[in-house]
């Protein structure tokens, strides 16, 4: 029995991935659903999700692929790499990053990122009851339901404008529900950042141009073992594109020195959407803002203690049906030793359920980077 409980709890689990990657069935081709391509948000590099990911303005090293390309020409090591590895909801859900970079001149560089998410080894239990009506183990299948990012970044200083640095990235997307569906996507970003007398100014568009995922539904397989009537109550999905809208991040920040050689590092980012109302602090049928707080200390800038806020929403109390306002909240800590990077972060995120009561869970997220020359 616990084998099998199991197998339905991932079973579960798996079907409500599905059903959100999924494109509902529609009669135009075309969708623009709110949080699509989600898994990209979720953020990279320990030391980016303990500061409550404000790194529009920040990023100067491999990650700055991911949260804003310009801030490549200001890393401060000729080769950077990064490694993370991070797991979601008792390790059900796996995350995981690369990313490498390096110049090509004085004024140039280069970047290439990788993101994974994924929850692997779902069980498909539709022939578990044969034909008969006993049950069979050894016809459980599994598969996985993933999404992959491929990021090429390239960052250039301009002219004569100490500095100040522009980026973009070609994105490639690549989304999988085991043998029911697949999607290829591709989409644009740009940032821009500037640095002067100890401010770090950044701004991040991401999918600039709109991001179009092309879904591929495999309907057979879809309707297979299952008593699914094709009536407009209870559609087969169809193959469709989904594009995503723009978001744009605003961000800035600033080194203090302290004395007995201790450091502050304090930013602040406002991320814009821009394809619907969601639950933000600040929300419009247009523009929805997230504002979010980070901050930095550091010794001899070789031990650092992070903490960071953001994610607002509000959420209905289980037991007085009431409305508050809830954030996200980050912890990290760092230790850099020539050259060689690692970071860890603590993420306390807001659950809702079904029933609409709201529980907290707790993510763990490791990072290793190295900077060479």
């Amino acid at each position: 029995m616990s084998k099998l409980s199991s197998a339905a709890r991932r079973l579960l689990l798996g079907a409500a991935t599905a059903a959100l990657a999924l494109p509902a069935a529609a009669q135009s081709t075309t969708k623009t659903p709110k949080y699509s391509n989600e898994f990209l948000t979720i953020g990279v590099g320990a030391r980016a999700l303990g500061m409550g990911k404000v790194q529009a303005s920040l990023a100067d090293n491999a990650t700055a692929g991911y949260w804003n390309p310009a801030g490549l020409t200001n890393q401060k090591n000729k080769y950077d790499g990064v490694l993370m590895h991070s797991e979601l909801f008792s390790g059900i859900v796996k995350n995981d990053y690369a990313a490498f970079s390096m110049p090509l001149d004085e004024k140039s560089a280069i970047g290439i990122s990788l993101v994974r998410l994924g929850i692997d080894n779902i069980a498909d239990t539709r022939a578990l009851v044969n034909e008969y009506g006993y049950v069979q183990y050894d016809k459980i299948t599994y598969f996985s339901v993933a999404d992959y990012a491929l990021l090429l970044s390239y960052a250039r200083k301009i002219g004569n404008i100490e500095g100040l640095s522009v980026g973009a990235n070609g994105k490639v997307i690549y989304r999988n529900v085991g043998n029911f569906a697949d999607a290829y996507g591709f989409g644009l970003d740009a940032g821009v950042q500037y640095n002067h007398k100890g401010w770090n100014l950044g701004l991040m568009a991401r999918d600039l141009t709109t991001t179009y995922n092309a879904w591929s539904i495999n309907a057979e397989e879809y309707q297979k073992g299952l008593n699914l009537s094709a009536n407009e109550n209870d559609p087969i999905p169809q193959s469709s594109t989904e594009i995503t809208l723009p978001t744009f991040v605003l961000g800035v920040g600033r080194r203090f020195e302290l004395p007995k050689q201790f450091s502050a590092l304090v930013a602040a980012d406002l991320e814009a959407t821009t394809d619907g109302r969601r639950n933000t602090l600040l929300a419009s049928s247009a523009v929805s803002v997230d504002p979010r707080l980070g901050l930095e200390l550091g010794y001899k800038d070789l031990v650092f203690l992070r903490g960071g806020t953001g994610g607002y929403q509000k959420v209905r109390n289980g037991f007085s049906r009431s409305d508050k306002w809830q954030g996200q909240y980050n912890l990290g800590a760092g230790v850099a030793i020539s050259g060689l990077r690692v970071d860890l972060a603590l993420s306390r995120l807001a659950v809702e359920n079904l029933a609409g009561n709201t529980s907290q869970t707790n993510s763990l997220i490791v990072s290793l980077g190295y900077g060479f020359k």
